[in-house]
């Protein structure tokens, strides 16, 4: 009597007597998978990956999916991507800059915003609607020529400088947090500088990443005190990244950089004493608060400019 003949349950053309020593299904070489005992099929592979835990670090961020800095990549592209724009349409600059407040005149010229009703004169900036300035800015870098907000002495040195930085801190910030961690936390400095410019000298333009990086500069000190790693560099580290803080006040926006500062401080930190069982949720919370409350302080400084 011969014996009946099997085939592979996912090629049911092929003949095979190998089984999967997990469901014990028929499988051919092309279904084959290597396993600690035997061989494996695809679905029980595919089961196992799934019911395997991902390694972790302490602030939640997928070890395995943090070997690329994706996000800090896209960052980068995006600054330069908005620097080549400029250098097309300059006039980008005063469109999307961070400006609290300000005056378009019938001449096409940007006035100091005063409250009131002037007839021929546009309410422009954060107060008259344009909220999206307080993020837009984050992505913009003044052109070697400058623009009407002012010039920096060492012209396209700004946004190299701030690149630089960028894939300086990035790489090892989001290592540490993952992607999207990384992206709230980038994004809430950049917004947290923002802020801060509107409340202290909302009549002054700015452009730059620089509050989002020293938000990254912020999480890279906690990052390491959280590790418990020798602090003696990164305390030598920050020392210099507030030095220059300091020495820019005298032809960059102070208020950008430790806006910045501080947000990235506070969001890190409630990413990195988090409770454990409750992580993500109490980082998520932490994140969803603080945008609130930055929320609610430029709702209460357009209402004091606006009377």
């Amino acid at each position: 009597m011969e014996a009946a003949v099997t085939t592979c349950y996912r090629h049911p053309s092929y003949e095979t007597y190998v089984s999967c020593t997990r469901c014990e299904r028929f499988i051919c070489p092309d279904c084959m998978r290597e396993a600690a005992v035997g061989h494996h099929c695809v679905e029980c592979v595919k089961e196992g990956q799934r019911s395997v835990r991902q390694a972790r670090t302490v602030f939640g961020g997928s070890v395995a999916r943090t070997a690329v800095p994706i996000v800090t990549y896209v960052l980068i592209g995006l600054n330069i991507a908005a620097y080549l724009g400029e250098l097309v349409r300059p006039g980008i600059i005063d469109r999307f800059a961070m400006l609290g407040a300000g005056l378009n005149g019938p001449d096409g010229e940007q006035y100091v915003y005063e409250a009131g009703d002037f007839p021929g004169f546009d309410v422009i900036g954060v107060v008259g609607g344009e909220w999206y300035r307080l993020l837009t800015g984050a992505f913009l870098h003044l052109p070697p020529g400058g623009s009407s907000l002012g010039s920096l002495p060492f012209g396209v040195l700004h946004i190299l400088f701030n690149m630089y930085a960028l894939w300086n801190l990035g790489r090892v910030v989001e290592e540490q947090l993952g992607r999207a961690r990384y992206l709230a936390l980038y994004l809430l400095s950049a917004l947290g500088g923002s802020v801060l410019v509107h409340l202290i000298a909302p009549y002054t333009g700015t452009v730059g990443a620089s509050g989002a990086i020293f938000g990254l500069g912020a999480a890279f000190y906690v990052i390491n005190r959280r590790l418990g790693r020798d602090m003696r560099a990164v305390n030598r580290f920050m020392a210099g990244f507030l030095i220059w803080m300091l020495i820019s006040a005298g032809f960059a926006s102070w208020q950008g950089h430790l806006g910045g500062l501080l947000t990235g401080g506070i969001v890190t930190v409630a990413y990195a004493y988090a409770p454990a069982k409750r992580r993500t949720t109490v980082q998520a919370a932490a994140c969803v608060v603080l945008f609130a409350v930055l929320v609610l302080l430029v709702v209460l400084k357009n209402s004091a400019l606006t009377g």
